[in-house]
């Protein structure tokens, strides 16, 4: 938690949020550079731009050896989840799992917390990378790279913003360590999101961006009414819905 280091920005930050949301191999920060876990919420979108450009940078190269459409998106696919470690993906099937596993939220809590994946989880998981990569398939026929970097980026902005709108549903885990971000924080990685969406798709970013506002507010809704709150969790599924969410309306644009 914050100790020491109250500035809203700092040097560190991009490098905290690769360590936090990705397993690249990242330089060992000083011991104090994480006492700013919460304040390094701001450049969550950065690390979603290392991440997306990682993986577009290999659809690129399936797409210049001529592979179809289909295997690039899955070799992109592929890469984002390597990088994330597929944290992401993990606590999208959690969350399936208990909020439709369990009956009331401490229930719901336990069955997120087993390491067993359930029926629903599997569905989920299934179901949504399936979609992810015929989605991002006619993305990369078009070559829209900016498009599916768009998506990384503004769903991993919309993290803090349920971070700061929802307490913390239990006492431990990583989103209870981080803690809440301030409002200016989530501010500033928002305003940082649109920024770099505005660069690569232009006006449409606006689309993105009110798509993704959405679907983070219905998860919002959903995760009050099933555990009164959030967790790290239900912030992976939140990143990936977002990101899922975007891409249709992007490729529904094409």
């Amino acid at each position: 938690m914050l100790k020491n280091d109250t500035k809203l920005i700092s040097h560190w930050d991009i490098l905290l949020a690769l360590v936090l949301l990705t397993r690249l191999p990242i330089p060992r920060l000083p011991e104090d550079a994480f006492d700013r876990q919460v304040l390094a919420a701001w450049a969550f979108p950065s690390a979603g731009f290392v991440v997306g450009a990682l993986a577009c940078a290999a659809g690129w190269v399936g797409s210049a050896w001529g592979l179809p459409p289909l295997a690039c998106a899955i070799i992109l696919v592929a890469v984002l989840i390597l990088c994330t470690g597929a944290m992401h993906e993990d606590g999208l099937a959690d969350t399936t799992d208990g909020f439709w596993g369990g009956f009331d939220p401490a229930r719901r809590l336990e069955i997120m917390k087993d390491s067993h994946i359930g029926t629903y989880g599997v569905l989920v998981l299934i179901l949504s990378q399936a979609l992810r990569v015929a989605l991002i398939a006619p993305l990369l026929a078009t070559g829209a790279f900016g498009g599916i970097l768009t998506a990384c980026i503004l769903s991993r902005a919309m993290m803090p913003i349920l971070m700061t709108a929802l307490p913390n549903a239990r006492n431990a885990g990583l989103s209870h360590s981080v803690g809440a971000p301030l409002s200016s924080t989530t501010g500033i990685g928002a305003a940082l999101a649109f920024a770099m969406a505005l660069i690569l798709i232009g006006a449409t970013a606006f689309k993105a961006l009110i798509v993704a506002a959405i679907v983070t507010f219905a998860i919002g809704l959903v995760a009050r009414s099933k555990i009164r709150g959030q967790t790290g969790d239900v912030l992976g599924a939140t990143q990936v819905m977002t990101e899922l969410a975007i891409l249709i309306a992007l490729a529904a644009a094409l």
